[in-house]
């Protein structure tokens, strides 16, 4: 075979692959409905306590948690919204600084999913004894371990460490198209652009900025009012 009807083939091979992994692409994509920010009520409802204390504080009284009861677990929302046809990260704000997604510590024994429903009634719902159905959690995202009493984590758990002091787990929660949102007094809640957020570290901290790329898999259908 001459060197041009060997190019010819080659390329020919890869133009059917590029064209097989399209439509792969295309039968795999997982599209998220994506309603206005202006379809959703905003009210407020009394504040709830935070803990005011230094770094070296938190990570005495998470010595002291770990102790009586093991490793920490958390779990938070990761629940868009559409404005301006981009999508945006509903986030807490805290004292106009700190940025939280919904969400929380589980109780001993409560599982993943019925521990977020709890908190995002108890921060984003009117009712605070609702058993929290409405709320859609969907799929895990990511996983973030705490190795030791440090601010620093991993999207991994480390294959040297035997005793992780934390993991946090974040799922997609999928709005319906239109709700309530009753939020403590002492709490912001924002809607962020996802551009904004990308790798946006220093603002957001380690785990928001990385939401975008957890949610790479995914396409959104932005629906219009």
């Amino acid at each position: 075979m001459g060197e041009a009807a060997e190019a010819t083939t080659l390329y020919q091979h890869h133009h059917r692959n590029r064209n097989h992994e399209s439509e792969y692409d295309r039968n795999q994509r997982l599209e998220v409905d994506l309603y206005p920010l202006s379809s959703y009520y905003f009210g407020a409802k009394h504040s709830i306590p935070f803990k005011d204390e230094t770094l070296a504080d938190r990570f005495s009284r998470m010595k002291s948690n770990y102790a009586a009861r093991g490793i920490r677990k958390c779990v938070e929302a990761v629940i868009l919204v559409e404005l301006f046809k981009h999508p945006h990260l509903l986030l807490l704000q805290v004292k106009n600084s700190i940025f939280k997604l919904p969400g929380g510590r589980l109780r001993p024994g409560e599982s993943d999913i019925d521990g977020l429903r709890r908190k995002l009634v108890r921060k984003l719902s009117v009712n605070e004894d609702d058993n929290g159905t409405e709320w859609e959690v969907g799929e895990c995202l990511g996983m973030w371990w705490r190795a030791e009493f440090e601010t620093l984590l991993y999207p991994y758990l480390p294959p040297n460490v035997r005793s992780p002091k934390e993991c946090t787990k974040l799922f997609l929660v999928k709005l319906p198209e239109s709700r309530k949102f009753i939020v403590p007094k002492n709490l912001k809640l924002l809607a962020v652009p996802l551009c904004q957020i990308h790798e946006n570290q220093k603002r957001y901290g380690q785990v928001i900025s990385a939401v975008p790329q957890l949610l790479s898999k995914f396409s959104f259908n932005m629906i219009e009012s």
